[in-house]
């Protein structure tokens, strides 16, 4: 089964950090977004992946081909950026054809889900997970016996709770990709942009069935906090649990799960819990917890909880020495 990948966003509500990369290969837990899902998609026995990349997307392009040379790769550019319909348009004579149906994930989002077992479901099924802000997120309203009766793109009203997570395995890819040229023919547009939900609307009303299924996790990476969220549950997972050896760091404690590069010079230091560390970074003198530090970086003097620091990057702290007599209150806040 071939999977696509939407990564064209700019990413906005990641800057600074998508200035300079495409959010899709922010790091997260000792690899990027991407990579995440790449290994997951990989692990299911999926190996040909089409990319659809805009914004940045040369560097995707030369991350997957150096970091995957194993999977059959097609890039695809979406220009200019109309939403994810208008992206999958683009790509539809990439995967019309399947005869074995295709897998579509977001390139921000990481989910935990069986896949093999989605893979492996007949007909159409959705990935969905019930959320507390039904009005921000495309929906699904099924019936009494689980049949999807409608799809809608952040509905004003909403009549559902189930939020449609960016993960969906299309049994007949030829019907999808003939209700997109209908969307982008028609000029079908839904806040102002060409709607995956509706292509999946109109192959509803056109027969077609469709099912849901429940995700235990869903992360979308396109926000900080949901990217440290998403780093700490990767890191408690028992690969990261149980892989506890590090070099001697001199007079540092390290509290796990954390994950720590190549190369890094620590010294001084109480590192974790739930930290990833890009490679070749310096720490010293410093405190870091539920935080994500970018490669070739540089901390020195920080007392740092819940932060993202970019790669390339240095902070340096202030150090005190004081002699404080009887009586006295300091506050530095």
């Amino acid at each position: 089964m071939k999977a696509i990948i939407p990564v064209a966003g700019i990413g906005s509500r990641l800057r600074p950090h998508t200035h300079t990369q495409p959010k899709s290969l922010v790091p997260v837990a000792g690899n990027t977004i991407l990579g995440h899902i790449i290994d997951r998609l990989s692990v299911a026995g999926v190996q040909e992946f089409v990319f659809i990349i805009g914004y940045l997307g040369e560097k995707i392009e030369n991350y997957v081909r150096r970091a995957y040379p194993q999977i059959k790769s097609t890039f695809v550019v979406q220009e200019p950026r109309e939403g994810i319909g208008h992206a999958l348009w683009l790509a539809r004579d990439t995967f019309r054809h399947e005869a074995d149906g295709i897998l579509i994930l977001l390139g921000d989002t990481i989910v935990d889900v069986d896949l093999p077992a989605m893979m492996q479901t007949s007909g159409n099924v959705l990935a969905v997970k019930e959320v507390k802000t039904p009005s921000m997120f495309g929906l699904v309203e099924t019936a009494l016996n689980g049949q999807v009766t409608k799809v809608v793109e952040k509905p004003r009203i909403p009549k559902s709770n189930y939020a449609l997570v960016g993960l969906y395995k299309i049994a007949n890819a030829e019907w999808l990709a003939a209700a997109l040229e209908r969307l982008i023919s028609q000029e079908l547009r839904t806040h102002g942009e060409f709607q995956l939900t509706d292509a999946l609307m109109m192959m509803i009303q056109e027969g077609a069935e469709m099912t849901t299924a429940a995700v235990d996790n869903w992360f979308d990476c396109g926000r900080k906090d949901s990217l440290l969220e998403a780093n700490a549950r990767l890191l408690n997972r028992p690969e990261f649990l149980d892989r506890r050896e590090f070099p001697e760091f001199p007079d540092t404690i390290i509290i796990p799960p954390v994950s720590i590069g190549k190369d890094c010079e620590i010294s001084n230091s109480i590192i974790g819990p739930n930290v990833a560390i890009g490679d070749r970074t310096i720490v010293k003198n410093t405190i870091l917890s539920e935080s994500i530090i970018g490669s070739y970086s540089e901390l020195r003097s920080a007392v740092m909880h819940d932060c993202i620091v970019g790669s390339d990057a240095l902070f340096k702290g202030t150090r005190h020495s004081l002699n404080i007599g009887d009586n006295t209150e300091i506050d530095y806040s």
